[in-house]
């Protein structure tokens, strides 16, 4: 490394970015807001929503964008508190192996209140998300593994500066006012793992979008603030991981491909960790061989790489919500026939017939078997073997799960989980999906807002 500053580069990078010149590019952003929209109006009823709403109109202010699903809208920085945790409240949301985490649910939030404030064109408003992923995708790669193993939650660690560049772009932020932006988020990012299986993991998405908004706001009223603060010993990579090949990931070969194109966006069909979908594809293979059946089941073995089930922190879970980040959990469910949708991932107790299920399945870890080369993320699998109690033995391998890159969901596959999440109103469904995929103009982006 030789000493290139950090942030005042990344800015410079930002600035000049045309993301709108590489087709691939503006069509994975249109394919990743209708996915974040579909997971959005999915839980527009959720109960967290509810009280968080209470906590806004208790406080007042002005309403001014409008939030996925609700019917109403909120103040600048409250509409990206609720659109950040509405996208990620069960967890069905895109996740991108660079990031370790969700990149959507905080950067469009944040883009969709800018874009209420700015009026910019739809094609500005999808070149900022590529901008946004790419950020974040890099910060991912940059920060390293031993982040998140620790315990920190990239959703919000990385999520917040990624969305306020995204943000510091749509409005055409000068580079050196997105230094100091940059430099704001930085000093907001938090979030911890241990909230995995509750609500303040969702909140998590809403807290970095808004603050990347704040972030945003604070840089346009030369608010001070330092204009280095991804550098140094005491910045952002000297704090929260190993900053000697920053330089390098962060920074080289910015603009010559998206990240939210290759690797590219990884759209969830279950709404849980995506931690767990590849043993859940698994599962449900064994299942639907018809070898065995749940009563003759003697034990299960699911084996990752070492640290591969880092984030599914619920072994003994006593809740569908707890369950989302429980590979014994959803294998249970799989394994006794139960489909892998939203009503076995609520808050209500777990039944005692998969609570009595779950002491037979057991985790293992191999370092020594070999990934395939379309592992998603790199270097992972899982594999879940069963054995009967006349000692018959299963197994099924999975590296790259279905929705995940390398095994994508098509555009067909994605309107229909938007119209799932909206099964009394197909024809508003239909209507997002066109104006997404066609929208180019202010007016087209203030039709979307409506629609949302």
């Amino acid at each position: 490394m030789n000493g290139q500053p950090l942030t005042s580069e990344l800015a410079r990078l930002v600035h000049s970015s045309l993301p709108e010149q590489q087709e691939e590019a503006m069509r994975a952003a249109r394919f990743g807001l209708i996915d974040y929209l579909a997971s959005g109006f999915y839980a527009r009823d959720d109960a967290g929503v509810a009280k968080l709403w209470r906590i806004v109109e208790a406080e007042g202010g002005s309403a001014d964008v409008p939030v996925v699903g609700q019917g109403r809208k909120a103040s600048f920085l409250k509409s990206a508190l609720l659109n950040g945790f509405i996208g990620h409240a069960l967890d069905f949301d895109d996740v991108h192996s660079d990031v370790r985490g969700h990149p959507s649910t905080v950067i469009l939030p944040a883009l969709l209140a800018a874009a209420a404030a700015h009026r910019p064109s739809a094609e500005r408003l999808l070149a900022a998300y590529a901008v946004g992923v790419e950020t974040m995708a890099r910060l991912g790669r940059t920060i390293g593994a031993a982040h998140y193993e620790k315990g920190w939650h990239n959703t919000y660690t990385l999520g917040v500066i990624a969305a306020a560049v995204a943000a510091g772009y749509l409005a055409g932020m000068s580079a050196e006012r997105l230094e100091k932006a940059i430099g704001f988020a930085a000093t907001q990012s938090s979030g911890m793992r241990i909230q995995f299986g509750t609500e303040a993991k969702p909140l998590h998405a809403g807290l970095a979008a808004q603050a990347a908004l704040l972030s945003i706001r604070l840089a346009e009223e030369d608010f001070g603030g330092t204009r280095t603060g991804l550098d140094g010993d005491i910045g952002f990579f000297g704090l929260y991981g190993d900053r000697a090949a920053a330089e390098e990931r962060l920074l080289a070969g910015w603009g010559s491909d998206w990240s939210i194109v290759r690797p590219g966006l990884w759209f969830k069909i279950y709404p849980f960790c995506s931690a767990a979908h590849h043993a859940a594809d698994a599962a449900l293979r064994l299942h639907q061989s018809g070898a065995f059946l749940r009563e003759e089941v003697e034990r299960v073995c699911i084996l990752f790489p070492p640290k591969g089930d880092a984030a599914l922190i619920e072994r003994n879970p006593s809740t569908g919500e707890q369950g989302r980040f429980s590979v014994e959990y959803v294998v249970a469910l799989a394994l006794s026939g139960y489909p892998l949708t939203l009503e076995h991932f609520t808050n209500r107790p777990i039944g005692p017939q998969l609570l009595a299920f779950l002491p037979k399945i057991e985790r293992q870890y191999d370092g020594g078997i070999e990934p395939a080369a379309q592992a998603v993320p790199k270097g992972r699998f899982t594999i879940v073997e069963v054995v009967t109690k006349n000692g018959d033995t299963y197994r099924e391998r999975v590296d790259c799960p279905r929705g995940a890159p390398g095994n994508a969901l098509t555009l067909d596959d994605l309107q229909a989980k938007l119209q799932a999440s909206v099964p009394d109103d197909p024809a508003r469904a239909r209507q997002l999906v066109r104006t997404i995929m066609n929208m180019q103009s202010a007016d087209d982006l203030q039709m979307l807002l409506t629609l949302i």
